[in-house]
């Protein structure tokens, strides 16, 4: 019998035996390839997600690749054999942020997969068809387990809009930053800052396509088109807007602590700010990453430092939280 993951509360978890759940009607049935580990995954584990974003007892995995092992009524039997990732909101389809593709503002409530239904720390998993993103044949599914962060980049990068030729930079060079390097590079810029807290991620940074990168505590400039924030601070939020020249526009992706102190409203209207915020990732932002993807403009695999059993999943989890910074992305292997 292969194994999942389970937690059971906040700080326990198990290991057990795992049998695969015939898909129903609508549904597929995936063995698993790899599945990573990202910082609400730890959250889930410690007991810091919020109040409704998670239900216990519950298997993780919410960033994952596999196989089409089977399917249930009503799914095309060619769905068989292809590689696949999936998206994790299990929207309602018929509210009207639904029906506008805005399936992370779902009204009927929040349901995602890993958090508040079964994930992929486990050997298969069973989803709603409809929520699979087929790929290339010839792709690497290591990386692809990847693809759920840059879903939320796309995400970020279709709401930003740079245009070829506009300036734009990238706060954080985590995962998420990273992405964001990679999908605003995509777009040709003229030129592309990349700001850390951390000089070693600039050979990466720049590898991706960055043509500059600073410091936060260098001087910088005040003039970009266009700013994605990936860092998840509100001292990141404040350092993004100072990079925006008048009217430019910001994107936000990570979520600081609760109670904050962000942007300066003053300084937002007065200056003409556009600010967006990313929770997810929708469907287009899915397919978007999958294009690009297989476009071969997206490179997950320089991100990937660790890759452990599903057994080890403690040692993975302290590994994402040690701060080393030899440690990028942690993925466990069902």
């Amino acid at each position: 019998m292969s194994t999942a993951v389970v937690i059971e509360a906040p700080g326990e978890h198990r290991l057990t035996g795992h049998t695969p759940r015939e898909p129903e009607a609508g549904e597929a049935l995936v063995r698993v390839h790899a599945v990573g580990i990202c910082g609400s995954d730890r959250e889930v584990y410690q007991g810091n997600r919020p109040e409704g974003y998670v239900r216990y007892p519950l298997t993780p995995g919410h960033e994952w690749s596999g196989t089409v092992a089977a399917v249930g009524a009503g799914v095309p039997d060619s769905l068989i054999g292809r590689k696949v990732v999936g998206e994790g909101f299990r929207n309602c389809q018929v509210c009207d942020r639904c029906h506008a593709g805005e399936t992370t503002l779902c009204s009927a409530g929040y349901e995602e997969t890993g958090f508040t239904q079964p994930g992929a720390m486990a050997a298969t998993l069973t989803l709603p068809a409809r929520l699979l993103h087929v790929l290339p044949d010839d792709c690497d599914l290591t990386a692809a387990a990847l693809l759920e962060p840059a879903a939320c980049i796309a995400a970020a990068a279709i709401k930003a809009n740079a245009l070829p030729g506009e300036r734009v930079a990238v706060v954080g060079t985590g995962t998420l930053g990273m992405f964001a390097v990679q999908f605003l590079k995509a777009g040709s810029p003229a030129e592309l800052l990349v700001v850390g807290t951390r000089g070693d991620r600039e050979a990466l940074s720049r590898q991706y396509g960055a043509t500059d990168f600073r410091t936060k505590d260098q001087l910088l400039p005040d003039d970009f088109d266009v700013v994605i924030e990936t860092a998840g601070s509100a001292d990141a939020a404040r350092t993004s807007a100072a990079l925006l020249r008048r009217g430019g526009r910001l994107v936000l992706t990570g979520i600081p602590a609760p109670g904050a102190h962000g942007l300066d409203p003053t300084d937002l209207v007065v200056r003409q700010l556009e600010v967006h915020t990313v929770f997810g990732a929708p469907p287009d932002a899915w397919a978007h990453t999958v294009r690009v993807f297989a476009a071969g403009l997206l490179d997950p695999l320089p991100l990937v430092t660790h890759e452990l059993p599903l057994q080890e999943f403690p040692q993975a989890i302290e590994l994402v939280g040690s701060g080393d910074p030899k440690v990028g992305k942690v993925l466990l292997r069902p």
